[in-house]
C-alpha cells in the first residue's frame, strides 16, 4: 500500500476502530483514534446535554484538528479514526438541530471549525460505514461503555441521518462505502479479503 492518508467515517458503533485495527493488523500502519477517553466532558455530556454540549464539541474540535495535522506529517500510510468534518457536519450539527446547542454557540463553534479546516489537507480516501441502527445497537451493548448505553435510539437515527446528508455531499477526497452490518471484517475470512482488496483497489485507482 502507497503512503496515503486514509479516514475512516461512520456513525457511533458503526465499526470504525475494529475496522481500524484491522486495516493496521494488516497492513502494518499508524491508526490514530478518536480521543473519547480523553475527554472530561463526556460522561457529563451524555448525563446533561444541554449544559455540556458546547464544551464537549470544542473539545473534540480542537483534538481532531489535531489528529489531522498529526495525519499530515506521518511518513507512511495513516488510518484516522473519525474525522473533523463529522464532528461539525454531523455531531454539532445534530446538538443544534436538537436546540441543545444555542444558535449563538454554534455559530461560534462553526465560524472554528471553518477556519480550522481551511488549512488542513484532506484525507487520500474516506472510507464511509453505513451501518442499520439493530447492528449499532448489538454493538454499542457488547462493548460496554457506560455513556453509550443510555443513548436514545433517536438521537442514533438523527446521527444516521445527517451521516447520509454529509457524505451524499462529501468532495474532499476518493471515498468508498462499506455496509458493516452486511460483512464481518472481525472473523469471517471471505469478508476480510473482500475489504482488502476493495481498499487496495480503490487506492489504486486513486
Amino acid at each position: 500500500m502507497p503512503a496515503r492518508c486514509i479516514a475512516v467515517a461512520g456513525n457511533i458503533g458503526a465499526g470504525k476502530s475494529t475496522l481500524v485495527e484491522f486495516l493496521t493488523r494488516h497492513f502494518d500502519i499508524k491508526p490514530l483514534y478518536e480521543p473519547n477517553e480523553d475527554n472530561p466532558y463526556l460522561k457529563d455530556f451524555y448525563l446533561d446535554m444541554p449544559r455540556w454540549a458546547f464544551h464537549s464539541q470544542v473539545f473534540f474540535l480542537v483534538r481532531k484538528f489535531r489528529l489531522h495535522r498529526e495525519m499530515e506529517a506521518c511518513q507512511g500510510t495513516v488510518l484516522l479514526d473519525r474525522t473533523i468534518y463529522e464532528d461539525a457536519e454531523v455531531f454539532a450539527a445534530n446538538l443544534a438541530r436538537m436546540g441543545v446547542i444555542p444558535e449563538r454557540e454554534y455559530r461560534t463553534y462553526m465560524d472554528l471549525y471553518e477556519t480550522l479546516v481551511q488549512v488542513l489537507r484532506p484525507p487520500d480516501l474516506l472510507i464511509y460505514l453505513r451501518c442499520g441502527l439493530a447492528a449499532i445497537r448489538k454493538r454499542i451493548a457488547m462493548r460496554g461503555r457506560p455513556e453509550e448505553q443510555a443513548i436514545p435510539d433517536e438521537y442514533l437515527r438523527r446521527l444516521g441521518r445527517l451521516y447520509e446528508r454529509w457524505f451524499s455531499r462529501y468532495d474532499r477526497s476518493p471515498t468508498l462505502v462499506l455496509r458493516t452490518d452486511r460483512i464481518d471484517y472481525v472473523s469471517d475470512l471471505v469478508d476480510q479479503a473482500d475489504v482488502i482488496g476493495t481498499i487496495e483497489r480503490t487506492i489504486q485507482r486513486g
